[in-house]
């Protein structure tokens, strides 16, 4: 139902322009019974109505603005006041003609017309009966017709009637009581409506109806059928109601939360104001639309919206503001989800392993191993690789390698000395200051999820009273644990599991068992002279030449120079410090260049003399056996491998055996142990019991500033101390490595190809080696042996056979 001229039910006021005013009362069941009975005119003037319907009984004012309408008002208003009402067929026609308006019509008498200020004139019309046009009289200036009576048919006023006159009733006070656009006095007009009739004219006039349907209402003559299809337009009507304030009533609820939260964001903003802050509504839908484009899933998504709202309602002044700020930053730019694409050609990542790095055969198959795989199953878990050697041997240029080859992002992170936990799992947001772990840190500096990870001196780890780091390195290197590896700053599990970490170590002691057995284990070798060469050729000499700001035309050095500067320079497994000496080459040639003073473009060994300075290395050449008790080892350092002299000697005394060097504990064992075994056998390497009680034996391994320790020595001392007590020679040009126990028996020992290479580089021609280490020979290139004699043993009276000579030192004195 709608508001126009509730008004108008009880009495209606109609106030004119000069404010007079005159009321019209109700409608009685007297008042339309007195209407029934009048006698219709027998031609009425035709007034064609837009967009309503005329009841019987109703009182609504026109707006009329057509020439011929305005006319048959003021002619009516002048003569009798009665006219005819009817509705168009089709609202949008100006000028319908009588076929154009519907056959029936309500007969109406003007009330009061009124003269508007934009020159319409406003017309107040009260229906009082039904008719149906008959015949045209006229058609201008304004239609005319005969019209005649439509007879209505009054039902009796039985129960079922009267109850439909009440359901009207209580369904329209229903609609008024819920609508808002309807006053409430019109419930109040309802009640006191006496006549059936009226009643459901009134409210057939007011429905929200369409034109055709409220005509339909007009023209049913039987009063129980028109009282029925009202009451059904009634309850489509409260139907339509009732769903539309449910719908307003949720809408009103979320308009009013989101009022309520903008009023309050305005008053937070108002108060940060105040206080000095300032504005960063921009700064937060920045970060808002930021978080459109990440590829994270819906729980990060609901912990970032989270914290962003946290920051909202931060004081900017405050100091956890910032904090927060960094931490959402950090979000931002993490790439969560977002990998870059491997590149499976697997002979080019060949091409790149093998012009970058020399050698290094068996760690280059694996990395091609893990690159197949990948391609073939195309999702694995990245191994762990820890590549193992000495310093300077590459295993750190070989991971940027191993990145370009399988076109991934490079990542390096240098773990040695570092004894802060926080520095892997990151500070927890409570602390000023807070920062995430190096690992979230380098990821967000790498843009992708799975970039190659260099995990720099990983033994170098160290602990304090700020925490085991190497522990916390547990989670990022455990294949079960880094999909979901936790940073305190983060405070969220970051996927790792697609990282390929590549670390490196010098030694394998100093690294915790657990995470040591987290990784597969590369052994990255030294190299030899002949590898040390190639190297400073193909690699170091080009690239001094290019930092150096000179052409490869200014400075040539040939391969026997190369060498004499690897020899005598150079006591490395690595190229580090061969690098250093070539770069003290090209210097000279800039220097001379820059000073326009001649010299020699190809390098010659007097101008590496007059360069360098004498050579300063020659100390681990093989020195000669001449005297008792002198025998070459081979060790291993963490520098690569080495030769060592055992030197003893015999002095008067009682038996007391005195050890120097600097040695361990395990070394000084090995001693003992070779020292009771020669007492044991005594008889049979032709030594004369009684004379253990008459000399005392010293023992020492030169450089003593230098600590040594291990059981590869055993062998060695076994043989110096036989040969110092028969005072026979060692063998020329052999050196010997194995670890020896009470028993009798040579035990294998490590660092093979190390030792084999310083072997090489001091001009040694046999070793002697325990029989189990003759596959570590078997793996190592021919080439490599190329000049070497091996001896294998098991039994340390192999080794005396093998070792000593029946040559006795040209000094001997008989020991008796």
């Amino acid at each position: 139902m709608k508001k126009s001229d509730f008004l108008t039910l009880d009495s209606l006021s109609l106030q004119d322009f000069d404010g007079n005013s005159e009321l019209i009362p109700l409608m009685t069941p007297e008042d339309e019974a007195a209407i029934n009975n009048e006698e219709l005119p027998e031609s009425l003037p035709i007034l064609s109505l837009r967009n309503t319907v005329l009841f019987p009984g109703v009182v609504i004012p026109i707006t009329a603005g057509r020439d011929k309408s305005i006319k048959l008002i003021n002619d009516a208003n002048k003569g009798s006041k009665v006219i005819g009402v009817v509705a168009q067929k089709d609202e949008t026609i100006e000028d319908p003609s009588a076929k154009e308006l519907h056959h029936v019509g309500t007969v109406a008498r003007i009330l009061k017309v009124l003269k508007m200020p934009d020159g319409n004139t406003t017309v107040i019309i009260q229906g009082k009966k039904r008719f149906a046009l008959d015949q045209v009289v006229q058609e201008e200036p304004y239609i005319r017709a005969t019209v005649k009576e439509v007879e209505s048919v009054n039902p009796k006023k039985d129960k079922e009637f009267r109850a439909i006159i009440e359901t009207i009733k209580e369904i329209s006070l229903q609609i008024i009581k819920e609508s808002p656009n309807i006053p409430s006095e019109a419930s109040f007009a309802i009640k006191n409506i006496e006549s059936d009739g009226f009643l459901i004219s009134f409210i057939s006039s007011n429905m929200n109806l369409t034109v055709p349907e409220k005509q339909k209402l007009l023209q049913i003559g039987n009063l129980k059928e028109r009282a029925l299809e009202t009451l059904r337009f009634l309850n489509i009507e409260v139907q339509k109601l009732t769903l539309k304030n449910d719908i307003q009533s949720k809408v009103q609820t979320d308009m009013n939360k989101q009022q309520r939260e903008y009023f309050l964001n305005q008053q937070l903003k108002t108060i940060q104001e105040e206080l000095g802050g300032v504005n960063n509504d921009q700064e937060l839908e920045e970060m808002k639309t930021r978080a459109k484009s990440k590829k994270w899933n819906e729980k990060v998504a609901k912990h970032f919206n989270k914290e962003i709202a946290k920051l909202q309602r931060m004081n900017p002044q405050v100091a956890d503001y910032s904090i927060q700020r960094n931490y959402l930053d950090l979000f931002l730019d993490l790439p969560w989800n977002e990998f870059s694409k491997d590149k499976f050609d697997l002979k080019r990542a060949m091409k790149i392993l093998d012009r970058d790095h020399y050698g290094l055969d068996d760690v280059k198959k694996r990395i091609i191993e893990y690159l197949a795989v990948l391609k073939l199953r195309n999702d694995m878990k990245s191994p762990i690789l820890c590549l193992y050697g000495p310093p300077g041997v590459g295993k750190t240029s070989l991971g940027k390698s191993i990145a370009e080859a399988l076109g991934r992002e490079y990542v390096r992170i240098s773990l040695g000395g570092l004894r802060d936990e926080a520095e892997i799992r990151g500070h927890r947001k409570t602390y000023i200051g807070a920062m995430p772990g190096r690992i979230i840190q380098s990821l967000k500096k790498a843009g992708t999820s799975n970039p190659v990870f260099v995990l720099d001196e990983i033994d170098k780890l160290s602990n304090s009273n700020q925490g085991d780091p190497s522990s916390a390195m547990l989670e990022v290197l455990d294949p079960e644990q880094n999909k979901e590896f936790h940073d305190n700053f983060l405070e969220m599990g970051y996927d790792l599991s697609k990282v390929m970490f590549v670390a490196t170590s010098n030694s394998l002691n100093t690294i915790q068992p657990a995470l040591r057995d987290r990784m597969e284990i590369i052994n990255v070798t030294g190299y030899t002279i002949e590898e040390k060469v190639e190297i400073a050729k193909q690699h170091l000499l080009p690239k001094q030449i290019e930092e150096h700001g000179l052409k490869a035309k200014d400075i040539k050095i040939a391969k026997p120079q190369l060498e004499k500067i690897v020899e005598g320079y150079t006591r490395e497994s690595g190229v580090r410090g061969l690098e250093k000496q070539i770069a003290k080459m090209v210097r000279y040639a800039a220097k001379n260049i820059a000073m326009d003073e001649a010299y020699n473009v190809k390098i010659t060994n007097d101008d590496i003399v007059e360069i360098l300075g004498s050579p300063k290395l020659q100390r681990d050449k093989y020195e000669n056996n001449d005297v008792a008790g002198v025998v070459t080892g081979l060790a291993w350092t963490s520098v690569g491998g080495d030769i060592l002299f055992i030197e003893s000697i015999l002095s008067k005394g009682k038996g007391n055996l005195s050890i120097t060097g600097n040695l361990g504990k395990v070394m000084k064992e090995s001693a003992t142990i070779a020292m009771e075994y020669i007492k044991s056998n005594a008889d049979e390497f032709g030594i004369e019991s009684g004379i253990f009680d008459k000399y005392n034996v010293h023992i020492h391994v030169p450089e003593g500033a230098t600590p040594k320790d291990g059981p590869s020595a055993g062998v060695t001392m076994l043989t110096s101390l036989v040969s110092l007590f028969t005072q026979k020679k060692v063998k020329k040009s052999l050196a010997m490595t194995g670890e020896i126990t009470l028993r009798g028996k040579v035990l294998p020992v490590g660092g093979i190809k190390e030792k084999i290479l310083a072997a090489k580089r001091a001009r040694i021609k046999e070793i002697l080696l325990c029989e189990d280490n003759r596959r570590d020979i078997e793996e190592i290139k021919p080439e490599y042996l190329k000049g070497l004699t091996f001896h294998y043993v098991s039994d340390m009276k192999d080794v005396i056979k093998l070792a000593i000579t029946n040559k006795k030192v040209s000094n001997f004195k008989s020991i008796k």
